[in-house]
């Protein structure tokens, strides 16, 4: 049986540390929507709190090929309306 470790040390509301076994990461945003970004890439996970209902996409992994695809206009307003989320998640954070 393997041994796991992780703890997470949030620095402000809205940003953590997270320490392991195989390294350590950050986590930026809340409730609903996060960024994490360490050593194996950075990762946006979006979720419906209290579900526990989750989607993990890669937004970059060292080591793979740096050819991009082009997105579409759909998936260009999708991503702003999420980075828009984020920051009103933090900035709301903050003051409660």
């Amino acid at each position: 049986m393997g041994f796991r470790f992780r703890k997470r040390i949030r620095i402000a509301p809205g940003l953590a540390i997270n320490i392991s076994k195989s390294g350590v990461s950050t986590s930026i945003g809340g409730k609903g929507s996060t960024i994490n970004i360490g050593k194996k890439g950075v990762k946006m996970t979006n979720g419906l709190p209290g579900t526990g209902l989750s989607h993990t996409t890669n937004l970059y992994s060292p080591g793979k090929s740096t050819v991009k695809k082009q997105l579409t206009p759909t998936q260009k307003i999708i991503r702003n309306i999420l980075f828009v989320i984020i920051v009103f998640i933090i900035i709301k954070a903050q003051y409660f």
